[in-house]
């Protein structure tokens, strides 16, 4: 009974920090594979996450997020301003710029079309305060068949199946493959030029045969899809913008 008053005390799910006016939220992680303290802000999505090793006090953790105030404050500057999915944003679509537009508040099909003057646009119907989910659930369902009609080719090619295909909103990946078959995606791809998301599922199409990254692997998606290193390029180049949307 007499080490439970000892016990720490539940960490708190963030730490506020204060510079120069501004108030940053720090989310609170602890890893038992953490030897030191340290502080990540996330280049694509802003995200500030301080981790620490299991055995650092708290005051000692408040203490070194107090200090680097100014280092989160100029890391946050670097980071790409957030454009929500409201009437009249500009988002990239298949890597076209498509202008949302809220054209009825009758409920209706969310499309991509084109508006009088020729110019692509994302039609949205329904309530003002549904279009951001609405737009949401489009790109999500576009990306989805896209992603199905891309694996399906390169399976077919392969002569291997994939068990189950989904779609979510991954921050470190933009896809994966598990050891038994089932593919993930990030729906942002469909934000992406068509030759990118292609790229993505020969990807990991391949890794239905190759569970590496081996130069047996490299030379699958090479032969699966020849646009491999352009859509390599792209992503290193301009995949990070894509967490901006939405």
């Amino acid at each position: 009974m007499g080490f439970a008053l000892f016990r720490r005390s539940p960490d708190p799910a963030h730490l506020d920090v204060r510079h120069a006016g501004q108030r940053f939220k720090v989310a609170l992680r602890r890893r038992n594979t953490a030897r030191r303290i340290t502080l990540r802000v996330s280049s694509a999505t802003g995200e500030i996450v301080l981790t620490l090793p299991l055995r650092t006090d708290l005051e000692t953790a408040k203490q070194f997020v107090d200090a680097h105030g100014s280092w989160i404050a100029a890391r946050l500057a670097r980071v790409p301003q957030r454009i929500a999915f409201e009437d009249g944003s500009i988002i990239p679509f298949r890597g076209v710029p498509h202008r949302i537009v809220h054209w009825s508040s009758v409920r209706g099909v969310t499309a991509a079309t084109q508006d009088p003057h020729g110019a692509p646009v994302i039609a949205v119907s329904g309530e003002a305060a549904h279009v951001a989910r609405r737009v949401r659930e489009f790109l999500e369902r576009e990306a989805r068949r896209d992603l199905a009609e891309a694996v399906l080719r390169y399976t077919a090619v392969l002569g291997v199946p994939a068990r189950r295909l989904t779609v979510r909103d991954t921050k470190s990946r933009w896809g994966s493959c598990s050891a038994k078959g089932c593919l993930s995606f990030s729906w942002r791809l469909i934000l992406a030029p068509p030759f990118v998301l292609d790229y993505l599922a020969a990807h990991e199409v391949a890794h239905l045969k190759e569970m590496n990254h081996s130069h047996r692997f490299w030379r699958l998606v090479h032969s699966l899809c020849p646009r491999t290193e352009e859509a390599e390029r792209w992503l290193k180049r301009y995949g990070t913008e894509l967490h901006r949307f939405g």
